[in-house]
């Protein structure tokens, strides 16, 4: 197989990183791209009670496990397969189910923080920044921890203030400046999915 084509694609919570990649896949083709989410690699919390846990900022880098993502992006890379954790949001621990991964002709790393280290930056062929408007965005999160994450509206308000925003203007924001492509995302915007995709073929 040849050395995978990887792309980064950053972009703040609630920006709609996800539904990009999705249609970016069925763009490019599901099956060539494989889709690698940062957000499995947060930290385990098992070790701090669960009223602590809700107070963690979880929009720091520092939440993230980056070692263990730059070593499984650097083996997919060099055509090994991986076992990626997963995470309960629920609970904010890892699970004990793994992803298998394997290397597929083109990646994808998405995630809030997918442009903040360098080290997986000089892995990407092609960086990518979500750009939406911080109302728009905090709207769609506040949708999306309701009904996906068991969140209360009080907790979702409170941590979007207390970390989420100032984490977003500290390292998450910056990345725009790190990226090859910016694409406006207040709407679906097929055109530059499709643009990307072709490049991506190219």
């Amino acid at each position: 197989m040849e050395t995978p084509l990887i792309v980064g694609i950053s972009g703040g919570s609630g920006s709609g990183k996800t539904t990009f990649v999705r249609m970016l896949q069925e763009q490019y083709g599901c099956e060539s791209l494989l889709v690698v989410k940062i957000d499995n690699y947060y930290r385990d919390l098992s070790h701090i009670i669960p009223e602590e846990r809700m107070h963690a900022n979880f929009d720091h880098p520092d939440s993230l496990d980056l070692d263990l993502l730059f070593e499984h992006l650097s083996d997919l890379k060099n055509g090994k397969t991986v076992e990626c954790p997963t995470y309960d949001f629920a609970t904010h621990t890892r699970t004990d189910q793994k992803l298998t991964l394997s290397p597929c002709k083109a990646i994808a790393v998405d995630g809030i923080l997918s442009l903040h280290d360098k080290r997986m930056r000089n892995l990407y062929d092609l960086s990518v920044f979500v750009d939406v408007a911080d109302d728009l965005r905090f709207i769609r999160r506040l949708n999306r921890d309701i009904t996906e994450r068991g969140r209360t509206i009080e907790s979702v308000m409170e941590q979007f203030l207390d970390s989420v925003k100032p984490m977003h203007d500290k390292y998450v924001d910056p990345q725009r400046f790190k990226a090859d492509i910016i694409v406006n995302w207040t709407k679906k915007n097929l055109k530059a999915v499709k643009i990307l995709a072709a490049a991506m073929r190219a």
